[in-house]
């Protein structure tokens, strides 16, 4: 099986040996928007099939973020609840989230929405507002603001399933999938049926809307977002198959980008802990969070702005002008990982979060602002820095970021087995996990255990 991934700057393939679970040869190219995204396959396809014959006659399944991947603008009712809950079930769902819109805010002018709409420029719109058997009709002013405002891209309604036959109505001339509320009550989130419908929506309408190809076998390849999928793989490097095919317990995974920082996780949660945290919108055993101010070129200057590192503001700059550079020589190296240790620590600070013990009228309370990593079995690290960086480089982009005594009540691992993912295994878990789980399962071992 050839797997695929169209992305913004390079399209990446492997040829995956299924019988072994094993990635047998590798190519990639850049990625060709200015022509048809299958040109640069094409080129891919070509090197594959030098190194493995095999390649030539494979089926291929693939995923995508060319053409600025999947823009996801959420409208909810409230900033605090619905608005928020949609802006982690977008994020969970491989979405690049361009906007949050609340309609209750008193900041939001009455043509706000039109404005928001027309300057973010979205894929889709995530329509949330409501619990079941609550307030029903926040979803409905929620739908008529979007007619209104005169959006006629697709829509996934994910709230009060009280309002979902009136709100079919008002969006019946627009293309929209009803999903599940994402917050059936308050302190309850509810993703996965909204992810499902956010990733139908991407390959129904996003994907040809792009334009990036002439031809149907783009269509017919893609099975979904880039982000989504590779969410998909951590999901079963974490959980594995069943009892026969165990995964590798809790995970994370830091991606290190030109443009964004991503980290994904997969955490079992305490029921007890959850029984004393306090969150408006509740946390979920899978997470993703995107930095789009953290990254190693386009977005070099806010990194080293964010981190205080205001000596390498100069070169930080050249860099964001020029992002296919490499480094030419060790001191070019040390910028390098002075800016990725920075993307990734920050990255981290921003997911994990911290934890406090307050008392409350309700007693001992934890109050958290983000994903508890402490305890997590398995840290992956991707990204070109990692990957193809010199000896050594994962353990000093990490060093911040890891052990028993961070300071400042940060949520950030304490002793996890860490990996690279230089083969770019996950990106394949994800795209095989439906149809060859077997094939996935091994992929995902061998990642867990490499050196």
């Amino acid at each position: 099986m050839v797997c695929v991934d169209f992305g913004s700057t390079f399209t990446k393939a492997s040829l995956v040996d299924l019988a072994e679970g094993r990635i047998v040869a590798a190519a990639s190219h850049p990625t060709t928007i200015g022509t048809d995204v299958l040109d640069g396959f094409a080129a891919c396809r070509d090197e594959l099939a030098r190194q493995d014959p095999r390649a030539a006659d494979a089926a291929v399944l693939a995923c995508s973020s060319a053409g600025g991947g999947l823009r996801v603008a959420v409208l909810g009712n409230e900033e605090l609840v619905t608005a928020e809950a949609g802006r982690r079930v977008a994020l969970s769902s491989g979405g690049k989230v361009v906007a949050v819109h609340a309609l209750s805010s008193p900041r939001v002018p009455d043509n706000g929405l039109e404005a928001v709409l027309g300057h973010t420029a979205p894929d889709v719109v995530l329509l949330t507002g409501g619990t079941d058997g609550g307030n029903a009709e926040s979803l409905v002013a929620g739908a008529r603001a979007l007619v209104d405002a005169g959006w006629t891209g697709p829509v996934v309604v994910a709230g009060s399933v009280d309002a979902h036959d009136e709100v079919a109505e008002v969006l019946a001339d627009l293309p929209h999938v009803i999903a599940p509320n994402v917050v059936p009550r308050i302190g309850v989130l509810a993703p996965d049926g909204a992810r499902a419908a956010i990733r139908e929506i991407f390959l129904a309408h996003v994907i040809g809307g792009k334009h990036l190809s002439a031809s149907d076998d783009f269509r017919r390849m893609v099975r979904g977002a880039t982000p989504d999928v590779v969410l998909a793989g951590v999901e079963l490097l974490a959980y594995g198959l069943d009892e026969e095919h165990p995964g590798a317990g809790d995970v994370a995974v830091v991606d290190v980008g030109g443009a964004t920082t991503d980290v994904h996780s997969v955490v079992a949660l305490d029921p007890e802990d959850a029984g004393l945290s306090r969150e408006v919108v509740a946390v979920t055993p899978v997470t993703r969070t995107v930095e789009g101010d953290l990254g190693m070129r386009w977005s070099a200057l806010s990194t080293v702005e964010a981190a205080g590192l205001t000596e390498l503001a100069a070169v930080a700059s050249r860099l964001r002008e020029q992002p296919g550079h490499l480094p030419a020589d060790d001191a070019e190296a040390d910028v390098d990982e002075q800016i990725a240790r920075a993307a990734v620590g920050l990255a981290l600070r921003r997911h994990a979060g911290r934890a406090r013990v307050v008392v409350s009228p309700e007693g001992r309370v934890v109050e958290r602002t983000g994903k508890d990593l402490r305890e997590i079995d398995l840290l992956v690290g991707s990204g070109g820095v990692l990957r193809n960086g010199r000896p050594g480089v994962t353990a000093r982009v990490l060093a911040d970021s890891l052990g028993e005594d961070v300071e400042g009540g940060w949520q950030l691992p304490r002793s996890p087995r860490v990996v690279v993912d230089v083969e770019y295994a996950l990106c394949a878990i994800g795209l095989l996990a439906q149809d060859h789980p077997d094939a996935a399962h091994r992929l995902a071992q061998r990642l867990a255990t490499a050196e």
